[in-house]
């Protein structure tokens, strides 16, 4: 008797087969081209935007120390000495030193009003439910597309009617005003990723609300009030419009208004180098505060996204 039996499979080809259905498929050369064709041109558009930032920085600080012929002979070229003489003249004589304090004061005053103000205001939005809480956040919102130009003139009369007209104080609450939106926009969303398990547990030791916020939340929220700070410092010493309008005593110009009046005396004068002096001066804070809190900026405004 024959039998008919089904021959096992080779352990060869068993072997083959398997080996054909769990090797990993090697990646495509297309894709790792890609991939390099776009971070060569990412960085070439970053090493484009950082020349077109850093040139002519770099361009106003070298021309501030040159003299007045060789800026219009020679104006891409090193200065043959520096002439500090620019610098000082700028600050005595066009009364740089005088703006420059001004511009301290006022911008010092309002930034720490629009801290403290717009940090206790996002702490309550973010933290508690209250009837009205998201009326009166969407109107902070509201305030930060409104045109400042739209109320230029009511803010005089109201500034005037309140005998604050060419004052710092005047100026200071402006400023305050002018700021709170988007300070209490950004505070707003940086307390809501903070951890409600510290502030809890402050409450249970015995802690009001005052010392829980001063002395536990407002120190962890240092990453978003050194980027906010940051944002509100830019913002407020290059203010122009507002102290045009609501400051015309000589006396209490800020540095804006000095660089504007250093500007068209000068094109009379052909100082141009106490000119170009002059704007370095009041470039130069914006610039350190900037470097010096660069770490903290970053933090700031990445703390939400690694929550």
């Amino acid at each position: 008797m024959k039998t008919t039996e089904t021959p096992a499979p080779r352990p060869a080809e068993s072997g083959a087969s398997v080996s054909k259905v769990d090797a990993p498929a090697p990646k495509p050369a297309r894709q790792k081209k890609e991939g390099g064709v776009l971070n060569v041109f990412s960085h070439g558009v970053l090493i484009i935007w950082a020349i077109m930032v850093v040139m002519p920085l770099l361009w106003a600080v070298m021309t501030s120390f040159k003299s007045d012929s060789s800026i219009f002979g020679s104006p891409w070229s090193l200065p043959d000495k520096l002439h500090f003489d620019n610098w000082s003249r700028a600050w005595t004589q066009a009364n740089m030193g005088d703006y420059f304090l001004n511009t301290v004061l006022v911008v010092g005053g309002s930034l720490i009003g629009t801290l403290v103000l717009g940090s206790m205001a996002a702490y309550v939005l973010a933290r508690f439910d209250f009837p009205g809480n998201r009326f009166i956040y969407y109107l902070f919102v509201g305030g930060m597309s409104f045109p400042i130009m739209l109320a230029l003139v009511p803010l005089f009369y109201v500034v005037n009617n309140m005998g604050m007209l060419n004052t710092i104080h005047g100026l200071i609450l402006v400023y305050i005003a002018y700021s709170l939106p988007f300070t209490v926009f950004f505070l707003t969303a940086f307390f809501r990723t903070l951890p409600s398990s510290v502030a809890e547990a402050a409450f249970v030791d015995g802690a009001s609300h005052t010392r829980t916020f001063f002395q536990i939340m407002l120190p962890m929220a240092k990453p978003g009030l050194i980027s906010v700070g940051i944002f509100n410092f830019l913002g407020q010493w290059n203010q122009y419009m507002l102290p045009t309008v609501l400051n015309t005593d000589p006396d209490k110009k800020v540095l804006t208004q000095g660089l504007v009046q250093l500007a068209v005396s000068q094109g009379y004068k052909g100082d141009w180098s106490g000119l170009f002096a002059g704007l370095v001066m009041a470039m130069l804070p914006v610039l350190g505060a900037y470097i010096v809190f660069q770490r903290q900026v970053v933090q700031g405004l990445t703390a939400g996204a690694l929550k």
